[in-house]
């Protein structure tokens, strides 16, 4: 990613979003999403997309970091995988079976927001 795809994943946004007054983008604080040679494309007038920058380091504000430190509490801390197929296994165990059968046990730690998703419900846009 660089400052040129971040503007052609943009634009492809716009342009998948016809109807959209505006669109508003959270996003981290990559370099290319400050870019000097990005800015004018953002500032100009007919732009509809509007990028909110995240804190520096801010977990606390991020689901997706909390649900990892879970996940790290039942697959990695303390635990030794002789092999990285044990260790992949793992992984994909605790998103696959442990995190929907325990969610309402989970839930409160990651945040009374954050649900568990299926790809079959909902269109995920990459850039």
């Amino acid at each position: 990613m660089n400052a040129q795809t971040a503007q052609q994943m943009l634009a492809k946004l716009e342009r998948n979003n016809q109807t959209m007054t505006t669109i508003h983008v959270f996003v981290d604080n990559a370099r290319y999403h400050h870019a000097k040679i990005l800015q004018p494309w953002l500032d100009s007038p007919e732009r509809r997309v509007k990028l909110h920058f995240l804190p520096a380091y801010a977990p606390h504000l991020n689901p997706i970091e909390r649900l990892w430190g879970v996940m790290h509490d039942w697959v990695t801390h303390n635990r030794h995988y002789a092999t990285s197929n044990q260790f992949t296994e793992a992984f994909f165990d605790f998103f696959r079976t442990s995190l929907p059968a325990k969610w309402p046990e989970f839930r409160d730690t990651v945040t009374d927001n954050f649900r568990v998703v299926s790809l079959k419900e909902y269109k995920v846009i990459w850039g």
